[in-house]
């Protein structure tokens, strides 16, 4: 066969190949895309390792301390078995949480416990939901650094790394 033979045979072969199967359809509507903010409290957990951001049914002007109390509880019983999981230690108390205390301008969290000694995800698990809720409840803004100061010391101020 020549080239152009083979050519020719390759090309109806394809356009056979990918009509196969396929009937036409009307056009298929559904309803408007959502927009606007999500609904409820905003949480970061671990899915697998990295940080994802979990949408529960609470106030959605819940305080940014009140967040983290939420996240310290931990994953709920529906949320583990998806697979979500927390570095954050059991009982993290953030006593205050507050806006524009250090020269950053961003976010400062106070907790009775260590800050320092705290996994790196753990620390971005804190961070993450306490900007989230911040900027939900225009405290500041949700890209605000923060700062976490414990019993050990400070951690740097830094944004939530997956703003």
């Amino acid at each position: 066969m020549t080239r152009r033979a083979l050519l020719a045979c390759g090309v109806l072969l394809t356009l056979l190949a990918t009509g196969c199967g396929v009937r036409p359809s009307d056009v298929i509507t559904g309803r408007p895309a959502v927009s606007g903010q999500a609904q409820g409290t905003g949480l970061y957990l671990l899915a697998e390792g990295e940080l994802v951001l979990v949408l529960r049914p609470a106030p959605q002007d819940a305080s940014p301390a009140s967040t983290l109390a939420l996240l310290a509880a931990g994953p709920q019983e529906n949320e583990r078995s998806q697979g979500f999981t927390s570095e954050v230690p059991a009982g993290f108390d953030a006593v205050t949480v507050t806006s524009g205390a250090d020269r950053s301008g961003g976010l400062t969290v106070r907790t009775t416990g260590p800050a320092r000694s705290l996994s790196s995800k753990a620390a971005d698990q804190i961070i993450c939901t306490v900007a989230d809720a911040a900027g939900r409840s225009g405290l500041a803004e949700s890209f605000a650094p923060v700062t976490i100061v414990g019993s050990d010391g400070a951690r740097p101020a830094r944004p939530c790394p997956i703003s």
